[in-house]
């Protein structure tokens, strides 16, 4: 089971990794199955791609959003 400072650790490094990306939306924590994940949202479904399954134990998963736009 994935502790929530070992996913903090990984979404700090995929938020680094990513920053900038137009396809990456945002980068944050999710429970799921009873243990921390991280969650990357997209904007478009290729960008999913790009994303690793899981880092250092840690899973990751994608959702796509789509576009994010100012209210």
């Amino acid at each position: 089971m994935t502790d929530r400072a070992a996913a903090r650790a990984v979404k700090t490094a995929l938020a680094s990794r990513f920053a900038g990306d137009p396809g990456v939306a945002g980068v944050g924590l999710a429970r799921q199955d009873a243990e921390y994940v991280v969650r990357v949202d997209l904007t478009e479904p290729g960008a999913g791609a790009r994303v690793p399954r899981a880092i250092d134990g840690v899973r990751v998963v994608t959702h796509v959003i789509g576009p994010v736009r100012p209210l």
